[in-house]
């Protein structure tokens, strides 16, 4: 099984069909088995990526650095204090400066323009490791821990519950309508998907059978979900200010055990990494000290449950974004 994407970037899952996200879960199933068993994949030797950061990741830059490893590639890691990129240089200069010296390029950090620069720009695959609009490498991971779980993504109902407004419910409500899952949005009407993004949306789910469901009611959105997904309430990037308002807002949208129990019987909880489930990081602790709370998007109870597969979900990041440098800078063709 193969599909040609040699040469193609990887920006936002708007850009690709329902098929070829579908082959992109494939070829990362694969990779992942022949990483497990120590089996040697081919076609990326020799090749090197430059991974620009401007915003910082664990999980992210361990996915591609790992990835690249395993496929034989050499890798640049450019931070935010290591790159000019839009301050001494403008970003088109610096695509086609990166062009001449890499096979590839990762961005993670703030607007979709910026990568959308790169990739027209270099001539050479862009990938896109978080934007404020997109995160579509999170959404290849989620999508395979999915079906890892329930053997099928068709008819899945995904409660998304929080600010749906940027990348990850952007990202989810894009996926989901493209692979026929029924997504909700489960949060206060103003945190809700701008409405150019909903039509689009909607128009995807024609062609699917997919739903979107938008609701302020926890309790009628989460009914039955097979999935239940929260992100942090406040982005990167964002100033400390608006938590107060955040919290205000959000807190009636907590996943805790009230809510999972509200799902179905065989439900999964997922967020993407990191999670103020406790107080053992400096921010949490800091609202604790704030606002008196413990717990923010998820309760600990929930998080270290049975019904979290948001470890399975962060190593599935490896494996989809080894498959997705793979599909677009391999020079052979896996069979599988």
């Amino acid at each position: 099984m193969n599909m040609n994407m040699k040469g193609r970037s990887f920006l936002t899952l708007k850009d690709y069909t329902p098929e070829e996200i579908l082959y992109f879960l494939d070829l990362a199933a694969e990779l992942r088995r022949r990483k497990k068993n120590r089996i040697h994949v081919s076609g990326c030797e020799g090749k090197n990526i430059a991974l620009i950061f401007e915003k910082t990741s664990t999980r992210t830059r361990c996915s591609f650095e790992v990835a690249a490893h395993d496929l034989g590639m050499g890798t640049t890691y450019l931070d935010p204090s290591a790159s000019q990129i839009g301050k001494k240089e403008s970003i088109a200069d610096t695509a086609r400066v990166l062009g001449r010296m890499f096979d590839g390029i990762e961005y993670r950090g703030y607007g979709q323009e910026i990568v959308e620069t790169l990739s027209k720009d270099s001539g050479v695959p862009v990938w896109n490791g978080l934007t404020n609009e997109y995160h579509p490498t999170q959404m290849l991971a989620d999508m395979l821990t999915v079906r890892d779980n329930f053997g099928r993504l068709k008819g899945i109902k995904f409660a998304y519950l929080g600010d749906a407004r940027y990348n990850t419910g952007n990202s989810l409500m894009i996926v989901c309508s493209k692979l026929g899952l029924h997504f909700a949005c489960v949060a206060p009407k103003k945190y809700w998907p701008n409405e150019e993004l909903r039509a689009v949306c909607e128009e995807y789910a024609k062609a699917s059978g997919a739903t979107l469901t938008f609701t302020e009611d926890v309790m009628e959105g989460t009914k039955d979900a097979d999935v239940i997904s929260t992100d942090v309430w406040v982005s990167m990037g964002e100033p400390d200010e608006v938590w107060n308002e955040r919290i205000k807002d959000l807190l009636p949208y907590q996943v805790n055990m009230k809510v999972m129990k509200n799902a179905a019987d065989n439900a999964i909880f997922l967020h993407c990494l990191p999670s103020f489930h406790d107080l053992n990081t400096g921010i949490g602790k800091t609202i604790s000290e704030k606002f008196g709370l413990n717990e923010m998007e998820v309760t600990d109870e929930v998080f270290e449950s049975e019904y979290s597969k948001v470890f399975d979900e962060a190593e599935n990041r490896m494996h989809t974004i080894k498959a997705v440098m793979y599909a677009t800078l391999s020079e052979e063709e896996l069979q599988f």
